[in-house]
Parts: C-alpha cells; structure tokens; sequence
C-alpha cells in the first residue's frame, strides 16, 4: 500500500462510506479499481471503518462491515451516508478559482476548465452571480507564462537575464526548460541551468528579460523535475541553518527572500528560519539592515557579521 497521510486517508474514507452504501454487495475488485486504490487497501480501509463510529463505542454505535467471500457490505453508517456536498462558499471559492485559471496566459487543458465551470455554475444556480463580484489578482510573473510554455511544447533553450535575490545581482544564463508551476503565489519556471550545471528554480517576476533560442532545450538524459514539498527550495547537503531576529521595518525579509519559516512574537518582530551554503550575503544583508536586523544562530555567523560591523565603524572614526 502506498505511504499516505491521516488527512488523505480520512478524505478517502469519507468519500468511501456514501459511495459504498449505495452500492452493496459490490465485489471488492470492482471497488478497488472504482476507488483507484489496492482490494488490499479497501480491505485495510474497512478494518479500521469497522471500529468506527458516533460517541459512546458500544456495539450499535460502530459502523458495521463485511467483505467476506469478495463482497462488500456496509451498514450503521446512515449519518454519514449521503454524498458530501459543496456548501455555497465552497462552490463560489471554486468558481472564482476557476475562472481565475482560465485567465492565465499559455494555459493548456482550457476545455476542461470551462466544462468544469460551467458544471459549478449551473449547480450553484442564481449563487454563482455573486462570483461576478469577485476579483483575484493573478500571481506575479504572468507576462513570461505563454512564451516558456511553448519554448517547452518546441523543446527550444532559454536565454534569461535574471535577478539572484540572495545576492541581489543580475545574472545572464541559458536554461533547458522543463515546467512551469505555481507555488506559493509565485511563477517558476524549472529547468536545467547551463550556468549552475543542475537543475534550478526561476521566479518569473525576477526575469529581467527572456529569449527562446535556436537550439534544442532537451534537458540531459536522466535529468527530471524534483519531488517538491512545501517550498520549492531544496537547500544542498551542506547548508547551514540560520536564525534572524527581524524588526517590523525589516519583515519583508520574509516576502523577499527564501525562508523556511517564520514565527512573529508580541512586540511585531519575527524570527525568521532559513538555509543557506552561501553565508556571504546573509552577512551583506545583516549589515544593510543594520539594527534591523541580528543573527541568533549560528553563533560564527554572529560573530563574524559583529566584527564586521566594529570594522565598519572603526574605519568611518578614522
């Protein structure tokens, strides 16, 4: 069974129930394939359906399942066995998402979205007029989308002038491009990066400038796009963990810079968590933020941008 969490399994499950319930007798096969999941897994499931239950775990309060001789039976579980529902915020956050994607320049799959909202408009009747009222920004870097998406349709190379944040530098590079993804409420774009050697991540509201080459794109054999988690960084072996302390003025660090995390603290400050192999321009940030901003950890971090900053002042004395 593939490795999954509490949330995607309870999701399932709840799904399961109503879909089930209507459907008893039903061989365990067919409801395997039905439900896209192993007969192993929907008998896993209904093990753990069969503890299951309202308050009071007495025998009549359990969800009743059998599967015995390959055929599913369910029962006790009328309280949750209609078919989930969209309530009305639901179904206008859906509509006003949808038509949001559909705007998005270079976007393929646009049949689909349309018949998917039309569905959810004609569902929601009369409520779906109060999504016209609604209106979504789209995630910054928009402009470079349709030119990237046909430079990976044509597997054709990148030119890109592109700003470096952590260093604040502007650099010039050629990238083999391999998909475009949203995260965060940003653009990337994904590809392999012949200035770097490996493959990198580019915000598009940061390309300076954009050119589709004359050269064929095809990333190297065996190069793929990166299992992402929450963030789209993936910090090398040898990064170093780094603590801020930031003052109110200085907390677009957060919006500006890659962190892994941020916690505020009751008089508006944060202390902002982040990786890095490149400890340079983390003291160059530091020192431009002056009281700003103070390293909590590492303590050589702190100490270096300390006797940094007693240089500084002993040479401006001079």
């Amino acid at each position: 069974m593939a490795a999954e969490s509490a949330t995607q399994r309870l999701a399932r499950l709840l799904t399961m129930v109503p879909w089930l319930m209507h459907r008893q007798g039903i061989d365990i096969e067919q409801a395997a394939r039905e439900l896209d999941v192993s007969p192993a897994q929907v008998e896993a499931d209904l093990s753990l359906l069969f503890v299951c239950g309202t308050p009071g775990h007495m025998p009549d309060d359990l969800i009743e399942a059998e599967w015995e001789g390959g055929k599913v039976f369910l029962g006790n579980a009328d309280t949750i066995a209609r078919p989930l529902r969209l309530g009305v915020d639901e179904a206008l956050a859906l509509i006003v998402g949808l038509r949001t994607l559909a705007a998005v320049p270079g976007l393929g799959e646009r049949d689909a979205i349309d018949r998917a909202l039309a569905k959810l408009i004609d569902a929601a009747g009369d409520v779906s007029d109060v999504s016209d009222r609604v209106r979504i920004t789209p995630a910054s870097g928009t402009d470079w989308l349709a030119v990237i998406r046909t430079a990976i349709s044509d597997r054709r190379r990148l030119h890109l002038r592109y700003l470096v944040a952590a260093r604040d530098e502007s650099t010039e590079r050629d990238v083999d491009p391999m998909r475009v993804l949203l995260m965060d409420d940003h653009w990337y774009l994904e590809g392999w990066c012949h200035r770097a050697d490996g493959v990198r991540m580019f915000r598009l509201d940061r390309i300076d400038d954009l050119q589709v080459l004359d050269q064929d794109g095809t990333p190297p054999a065996g190069v793929a796009p990166r299992e992402l988690g929450d963030s789209v960084f993936s910090p090398v072996a040898d990064a170093v963990t780094v603590r801020l302390e930031l003052q109110p003025g200085a907390s677009w660090v957060v919006d500006y810079y890659p962190v892994d995390s941020s916690e505020r603290r009751e008089d508006g400050s944060l202390v902002a968590t982040l990786r890095t192999s490149d400890l340079h321009w983390v003291r160059q940030l530091v020192w431009r933020l002056g009281g700003s901003a103070t390293v909590l950890e590492p303590a050589h971090l702190r100490a270096t941008v300390h006797t940094g900053a007693v240089e500084a002042l002993r040479a401006y004395s001079t």
